[in-house]
């Protein structure tokens, strides 16, 4: 693993409907990648690089895995995309087809209704279409909410399954969401979603920790290292330390010996063409 001071930060967006995903890697802090995940055979590819943020609080992947939209800012205000954008692509390239100039960090992103159909993050802070080669549907619903990561990123988790109970204050000024999934019919993964003006070294604003809960007796064991977590494919599956690792379920609810799926700590910035 890397020596560096803060390993390589981690988050995932799984296809619900096929067995892919994208790992957003962020790292150094001004630079981005994004890995292809084929969880068939638990194997990666490297799409492209980007120079500058990708917002995955505020990014989707489509429920067949083919599509990304995604908020980026690279601060470059006087381009065409004004320093900020939201794109859609083809996962999990960066090349956009559908292209949003933002200029701004306000709102931006999105989520896909379904594998045709998207709703755009924009309220009173609006987008310019630059281009829309997607052929995707843009869906507008007036009655939701816009607005920062939390309001993408809560209504990503519910819709994936996570069941949210009562917000706390985090004693920062900040609150703390608690989400669970069901993980076996003894554990149960609980995600703590912080929004905090103080989150600590090697953390943003918004961050994530989690914990296994024991049915049985409300035992919970504590995982804060474990940046992104989700159940997948019938086993439990997290990121730490610029590694995403899973373990296997056994049928009778307990958790087996976690593996290594893959270390991406050792990746460095390279230009790459999308295939498109």
């Amino acid at each position: 693993m890397s020596t560096t001071a803060f390993p390589a930060r981690l988050h995932v967006l799984l296809a619900r409907d096929a067995p892919v995903g994208v790992v957003i890697r962020r790292g150094p802090s001004k630079a981005t990648a994004l890995i292809g995940w084929n969880r068939e055979n638990d194997t990666f590819a490297l799409g492209q690089w980007l120079r500058g943020r990708i917002y995955e609080r505020r990014s989707d992947l489509s429920p067949d895995g083919r599509h990304l939209i995604y908020f980026a800012m690279n601060g470059r205000w006087a381009s065409a995309t004004r320093g900020s954008w939201t794109a859609i692509s083809r996962a999990p390239y960066l090349k956009a087809l559908t292209l949003y100039a933002k200029g701004d960090g306000w709102n931006g992103g999105g989520l896909f209704r379904d594998a045709q159909r998207y709703w755009l993050n924009e309220g009173c802070y609006v987008h310019t279409l630059q281009s829309d080669e997607a052929r995707l549907q843009r869906v507008d619903e007036a009655h939701r909410p816009h607005g920062e990561c939390p309001t993408v990123y809560y209504e990503r988790l519910a819709r994936d399954g996570w069941i949210a109970a009562e917000p706390r204050p985090d004693g920062y000024g900040g609150r703390i969401l608690p989400l669970d999934k069901p993980l076996s019919a003894r554990w149960i993964l609980r995600k703590y979603t912080h929004a905090t003006p103080y989150a600590g070294p090697g953390r943003g604003c918004y961050f994530d920790t989690h914990e296994l809960v024991d049915r049985r007796d409300g035992t919970a064991l504590l995982r804060d290292h474990w940046e992104w977590a989700d159940v997948a494919d019938g086993r439990l599956v997290w990121a730490s330390g610029g590694c995403l690792l899973a373990a296997d379920v056994a049928p009778d609810g307990s958790i087996g010996e976690e593996r290594l799926l893959h270390d991406f700590n050792p990746l460095q910035f390279e230009a790459v063409r999308a295939p498109y």
